[in-house]
């Protein structure tokens, strides 16, 4: 999901600390986009901008978000269960083997979003990700170099600072449409680095950014102190 001011006007932007149905006035601050709504808030706390490098999870997040394109993130989460029973809890392996039949199968599941051309890239996706593994030993190699392995630190002070693509996500775009990936396009691609931690868009005031900056900061020093020649 691609968290830009315009995505907010979907949502609730109330202010933390008023009283909403469902939450409390001690509730801790929060990104605007995720108020109002209490999967939204599990999500925004307990997934969205955490780094990810399980391959199934990668391939997870690049299959819902390219499934998000002109829907809302609040369709694609309702149906995330049913997105993992059919496309097999998000193994490459079992989707790139899917045929004819099982797309034909997939456009009668009402429990997914039925677009043929979404269900067809999914595949085509798996076994382009398959590839991606064969060459590069995990996705996760291939695609956390892009950031060169860290989430930046980002520092957006309010939803307008939050862009709908940058120039990282322009070079993972291009380079996964030469692969053969589909519905990969750069807002979707930075959509995705939000969600799988590779950007951090937490804003400065949200209770979430310092623990997640706090982690990305320690990974780098670790990274440097690797780098440094023993005596």
């Amino acid at each position: 999901m691609a968290i830009t001011p315009g995505a907010v006007g979907a949502f609730y932007p109330i202010a933390n600390g008023a009283r909403t149905e469902g939450f409390a006035v001690t509730d801790p601050a929060r990104c605007p986009w995720c108020l109002g709504s209490e999967t939204y808030i599990r999500y925004h706390d307990e997934e969205w901008g955490v780094p990810v490098h399980d391959d199934r999870v990668l391939f997870e997040f690049l299959t819902l978000e390219g499934a998000q394109a002109g829907l809302s993130w609040s369709t694609i989460l309702a149906k995330r269960a049913n997105y993992r029973r059919a496309f097999c809890d998000f193994d490459p392996r079992q989707v790139a083997r899917f045929t004819a039949r099982d797309v034909n199968r997939l456009m009668k599941d009402a429990g997914i979003v039925r677009n043929r051309l979404k269900i067809e890239s999914t595949i085509a996706n798996a076994k382009a990700f398959l590839q991606v593994q064969a060459e590069l030993g995990s996705f996760d190699a291939y695609v956390w170099r892009f950031v060169e392995g860290i989430s930046p630190a980002a520092r957006r002070r309010s939803m307008r600072d939050v862009p709908a693509k940058t120039a990282v996500s322009d070079a993972l775009s291009k380079d996964l449409k030469q692969r053969g990936f589909r519905f990969v396009g750069s807002t979707i691609c930075y959509a995705f680095m939000q969600a799988v931690g590779m950007v951090n868009d937490h804003l400065v005031t949200c209770h979430r950014n310092a623990p997640l900056a706090t982690a990305a900061v320690k990974v780098r020093t670790r990274g440097q102190a690797r780098k440094q020649p023993r005596s």
